[in-house]
């Protein structure tokens, strides 16, 4: 586990360390996706159960706790999070995330839930009722927020209304407002910027990510999650349907439909989104954010397109965005979002 944070993220932590004599008991970590917000509260995590912190308040990495939290084994921390992170999948914006955590509640589950349960909250009772291990602070991180279920999020409430003593809570979110008002009310919140480009091109550079600007721009200006991307190291599936995409045809969109069918269609559909976003953008200002590779296709495409029907086709994109998790057919969904889209050229 690392106990430091990314270049970006320095006056953030200024500002966090300028609250240590005055801590809120609830801190609310929030921003774009991808940009490190985990790993940035968890550093901070470990700072407050750190024995020795440094005079910037990050911790030594050297003490008995510093120790037990590089191995999540720290008797005073607990991380609170969907079980499908459990398995070392990637985490709410883009981070690793290791096991360890808050046990799992429902290993009888066939299918690991996608929600912060009931059971997890509960959890927390034992956890919080008996004294520090070490007379020091509790730490409790959850992420992200938004994996809160209606029930689990009342449960948390009720906890973040008559917070334990000498216990904290750091949230991460991606999206505020998929809180309840009442639980973002009882939070201190802190936003966490995006890098500039500069800065996260250099640092994609020392993580050698090659073509670390094309990630980059594909991922919104995100490092973590570009890097991630590169990593993975596959991208056919996304040059096919940019490829139609740049050059509509009825013909060639069945035959991408059906070669992409096994396709994560989540993925095909967030790019069809960003595709029409730099559409609007070119259309509009002249800029591009995710495909500035693609700049002369793009430009000559928006300007077949009137702005009514393509402000019309980024919101259905948007719908379908909300049902791509399981399609009941994946080519004939795939089929239907890449008629809809050459309607925009007929």
């Amino acid at each position: 586990m690392a106990l430091t944070i990314y270049p970006w993220q320095e006056d953030a932590w200024q500002q966090l360390h300028a609250l240590r004599g005055r801590l809120p008991h609830a801190i609310l970590l929030h921003g774009n996706k991808g940009i490190g917000k985990t790993d940035f509260a968890e550093a901070y995590a470990a700072s407050l159960l750190c024995e020795s912190p440094q005079n910037d308040g990050h911790a030594c990495g050297t003490c008995l706790s510093c120790g037990w939290f590089g191995q999540y084994a720290h008797p005073d921390y607990r991380r609170v999070r969907p079980e499908i992170l459990d398995g070392g999948d990637v985490a709410d914006d883009g981070e690793g995330a290791e096991a360890g955590d808050e046990k799992k509640t429902a290993k009888s589950s066939k299918t690991p839930s996608k929600e912060i349960r009931i059971e997890q909250i509960r959890a927390l009772a034992d956890f919080m009722n008996i004294s520090t291990h070490r007379n020091g602070k509790r730490v409790v991180l959850l992420y992200p927020a938004e994996a809160l279920n209606t029930i689990s999020a009342n449960a948390l409430l009720k906890t973040l209304e008559e917070p334990p003593p000498e216990t904290v809570f750091l949230m991460v979110s991606n999206s505020l407002d998929r809180l309840l008002p009442t639980i973002l009310s009882r939070c201190r919140k802190l936003a966490l910027p995006m890098p500039s480009t500069p800065v996260a091109l250099a640092w994609l550079a020392q993580q050698q990510v090659r073509d670390g600007d094309m990630w980059l721009a594909e991922q919104g200006g995100a490092p973590l999650a570009a890097r991630e991307l590169a990593q993975a190291g596959s991208h056919d599936h996304q040059d096919e349907l940019l490829g139609i995409l740049a050059r509509p045809s009825v013909e060639a969109a069945l035959k991408v439909a059906e070669k992409l069918q096994k396709a994560p269609v989540v993925e095909l559909v967030v790019c069809l989104q960003r595709w029409l976003h730099d559409m609007f953008s070119v259309k509009l200002s002249g800029k591009l954010r995710y495909y500035p590779r693609r700049h002369n296709e793009l430009v000559a495409l928006a300007a077949r397109v009137a702005l009514p029907d393509l402000l019309k086709a980024i919101e259905l994109a948007r719908e379908r965005r909300a049902i791509a998790q399981h399609p009941l057919a994946a080519r004939l969904f795939i089929e239907d979002m890449l008629l809809d889209y050459l309607h925009l050229f007929s």
